[in-house]
């Protein structure tokens, strides 16, 4: 029996929580995966797993067994990594998940410079909005947009991702163009389900370090990005969204900011990896790699402002409106008489401006 690969096929079962799935991210038979895990109980005369028709459990002599399994296959690997690589370039296969619109538009215009620089590297890339469990699907590493809550992964910060709230000229034309929370909270919206950032409306704003939700009417609800910026292109309703995606359309005047005194918070992006592998330089390289694309792209730096309104809004008071939002931290209350904002049309008149929900 071949022990190094009974324990990569036993690691991989456990992570993967099946024995189908396993077989899949190992290219081999599912009998073959079965039998290899059978092999390897019998050969250490104790049971490593409890099976039944659900779910796969660890024994606690398994449990052990998968800990120093992982560590032996992470060590043979960095040695075979010196070995085998010392003086030479990284090489090697890499799969990678990202969210499907940072791969298009950002990933995917830069691999040319990547292959230039590590030919021998070849990357398989998967797409998608949802984010996938990288070690059960037995992804190297996965570039990942909000806060990370597995604490089985690793995650190196590599960058920040600004939102900005916008809406197509055609949409601005029927309805109007919000300069308030107050206005904001009567127009139409699309519904998109954002699986990075936790909120619960619509439109989400940070005011002095406080967040200040806006829930908006909806007749049209996605589930994928890029259906939700076309449907504000086509005039559906008001979106956030990532400033990388919007910045061509507020460029060419296809879509233009709103309230641009109050930022959406921004995003932190990373590249996570499983805690218990091994960084080869292969995956070393992808990392420095994309750490340096986005630090240069020209995508995730604020070109020139687009005018979107005719009014500017800004805090006149800044410890009352602190006061404000920490008795109301989503600023649906306030007491009567207070003015935290202060509104400067074009002609320098002023009036007052309540946060949204407020009396």
């Amino acid at each position: 029996m071949d022990r190094l690969q009974a324990m990569l096929v036993f690691t991989r079962v456990v992570e993967a929580g099946s024995f189908a799935r396993a077989a899949d991210t190992l290219d081999l038979a599912r009998a073959s995966v079965t039998v290899i895990v059978k092999n390897l109980e019998s050969h250490l005369n104790v049971r490593l797993l409890h099976r039944s028709t659900r779910r796969l459990g660890l024994t606690p002599e398994g449990a052990e067994f998968y800990e120093r399994s992982v560590k032996i296959l992470a060590d043979m690997k960095e040695l075979e990594d010196s070995v085998s690589m010392a003086g030479k370039t990284p090489r090697g296969r890499l799969r990678i998940d990202t969210p499907g619109a940072v791969g298009k538009i950002l990933i995917i215009p830069a691999l040319d410079d990547f292959r230039r620089r590590y030919p021998d590297i070849h990357l398989t890339i998967g797409f998608g909005d949802k984010p996938v469990n990288i070690i059960q699907e037995a992804v190297d590493c996965g570039i990942k947009l909000g806060a990370l809550t597995d604490s089985n992964l690793v995650a190196k910060r590599i960058g920040t991702l600004q939102l900005v709230t916008v809406a197509a000229p055609r949409y601005l034309e029927q309805c109007g163009v919000p300069r308030s929370f107050d206005e904001l909270q009567t127009h139409f919206g699309v519904r998109y389900p954002c699986p990075w950032v936790v909120r619960a409306s619509d439109l989400q704003f940070q005011v002095i370090g406080k967040t200040v939700d806006v829930s908006l009417r909806s007749s049209v609800a996605v589930n994928d990005i890029e259906a939700y910026l076309a449907c504000a292109l086509k005039g559906l309703g008001i979106i956030q969204i990532p400033r990388f995606m919007s910045l061509p359309y507020l460029r060419s005047g296809e879509l233009r900011e709103l309230l641009p005194a109050y930022k959406p918070k921004s995003i932190a992006v990373s590249v996570v990896y499983p805690q218990n592998r091994h960084l080869s330089r292969t995956m070393r390289a992808f990392v420095d790699w994309i750490s340096e694309l986005f630090q240069r792209s020209p995508l995730l730096v604020d070109g020139p402002r687009q005018q979107t309104a005719p009014c500017e809004v800004m805090p006149s008071n800044h410890s009352t409106q602190e006061s404000q939002l920490h008795k109301a931290p989503k600023a649906r209350k306030n007491s009567a008489g207070s003015t935290p904002f202060r509104v400067v049309d074009t002609c320098g008149e002023e009036t007052s401006l309540q946060p949204y929900g407020a009396a």
